[in-house]
């Protein structure tokens, strides 16, 4: 074996070793809708047949589905065209440009847009695809700096800190990026988007300060018709740029970055990301403009209440089992631990704000066991176990994501599922435990206690 096989081996090992490994998810036959709770289909977009009808209806009649030609730079796409014109309309933002997923658009803007001497504030949940855009970025390493999770007041010691070393910031000559999430992929937790905006504005009064919101899980869920947590607080003029995916809830691919018209410019001539490569397929497009029509007609927003709703229901139900089980075998993350736990600093005159998510991670050091336990019912439930270095170290857990397809009786056999599995673990340690006394019992504390040794 060369040395290079050795070495990437090596790697593979290691991480098997530590159950970190990373393998494409297998069965045998298709997953039931009723079943998933670990894809990212929020809406039930995927199995809906309203979607799938126009879509195919969509199709018989468009002049072009297959392929797109090349890049964007390299061919005219009308259909494009006509989706960004759209996406402007519906966001109300001044331009929209089409990428061929949120990770793109994510390096392509970070990659580009901050300059030399510039600063990257971002917050430390961020998702991949941006440090991938900071690393390839012209900013300088020590100008990426990083900020407590959703904690406003460590990004004002950081910006304080930045303003006083340096009167590039202070005069407005360098500029401040504050990258976030609307929603986070892995905790289920809103960003505090008005502290944060109101945060950059007052410190850098000279309008140097930018805020970049990725709005990949909230879109087609929040805000009017499902325009997202920028729309819903009323921000659209406040922040500089909006990340939007189809992938997720609209059950598309692709993904559209909403910002100014010089911004947009500057990515056609240096976003690699868009430059490089051949753009969505028309047959995404038209897929992407089926399912803005039932954000558009409200159909969608029927679907997003009633995942809010199965998410409070999910919660008020297995709250209670888990005030029993020993917080360090399973438990929820701080912020959904009690239903009084509200952030008013997004909206204080709604006291309901924010809603409830549809991802609700459970704590747990042993996340591969509950979802094999849950994969293995008589009726198998599909969640996802999720470890470092996707989320940082103890803090493992299975990610549960509900669906609007799901239903209340769907959501109850899955906290039957995760009580079943804490009372086993529960009853095979106290069956340890007993099994040791005995022991301990029979032939001595000295022979136990070098037993445990």
């Amino acid at each position: 074996m060369s040395s290079l096989n050795d070495k990437l081996a090596a790697a593979l090992s290691s991480r098997e070793k530590r159950r970190i490994r990373r393998r494409l998810p297998v069965s045998a036959s298709p997953v039931l809708s009723s079943a998933d709770f670990t894809s990212n289909d929020y809406l039930s977009l995927a199995t809906s047949s309203t979607l799938r009808t126009a879509f195919q209806n969509a199709l018989s009649t468009a002049p072009k589905i297959l392929g797109s030609g090349g890049s964007r730079l390299l061919v005219p796409t009308p259909a494009h065209v006509a989706l960004e014109n759209r996406l402007e309309r519906f966001f109300g933002a001044e331009k929209a440009l089409l990428f061929n997923s949120g990770f793109d658009a994510n390096v392509a803007f970070f990659s580009a847009i901050p300059q030399p001497g510039d600063v990257i504030l971002y917050d430390e949940h961020i998702h991949a695809s941006v440090h991938d855009g900071m690393g390839a970025s012209r900013v300088d390493p020590s100008s990426l700096i990083k900020f407590s999770h959703n904690s406003v007041a460590a990004l004002k010691r950081s910006l304080r800190k930045l303003l006083h070393e340096r009167d590039d910031l202070r005069d407005g000559r360098a500029s401040a990026f504050v990258a976030v999430e609307s929603l986070y992929s892995m905790d289920g937790t809103f960003a505090p988007l008005h502290e944060i905006v109101h945060c950059v504005e007052e410190l850098l009064p000279k309008k140097n300060g930018y805020v970049i919101v990725d709005e990949a899980h909230a879109t087609g869920i929040y805000g009017p018709q499902g325009r997202g947590m920028v729309a819903a607080l009323g921000l659209e003029g406040r922040v500089l740029a909006r990340l939007h995916t189809f992938g997720k809830a609209l059950a598309g691919s692709g993904a559209a970055i909403l910002t100014t018209e010089l911004i947009r410019d500057y990515l056609l001539n240096y976003g690699r990301p868009l430059i490089y490569t051949t753009t969505l397929t028309y047959a995404n497009i038209i897929g992407v403009e089926c399912a803005f029509d039932m954000l558009e007609n409200g159909s969608a927003e029927v679907l997003a209440l009633h995942l809010v709703d199965l998410s409070r229901y999910f919660l008020e139900l297995l709250r209670p089992h888990l005030q029993s089980a020993p917080p360090e075998l399973l438990c929820l993350p701080g912020h959904l631990r009690t239903d009084d736990h509200k952030d008013s600093t997004n909206s204080p005159s709604d006291p309901s704000f924010p809603p409830p998510t549809p991802i609700i991670p459970l704590l747990t050091p042993h996340p591969h066991s509950l979802a094999a336990h849950l994969a293995s019912l008589p009726q198998p439930l599909f969640t996802k176990a999720i470890t470092w270095p996707t989320v940082p170290v103890g803090t493992s857990r299975v990610r549960v994501c509900l669906h609007a397809g799901h239903t209340r009786d769907d959501v109850k056999k899955l906290v039957d599922g995760i009580v079943d599995w804490v009372q086993a673990w529960v009853a095979r340690e106290k069956e340890v435990e007993r099994q040791w006394l005995n022991v301990a019992e029979g032939e001595g504390v000295g022979v136990w206690m070098e037993s445990k040794l």
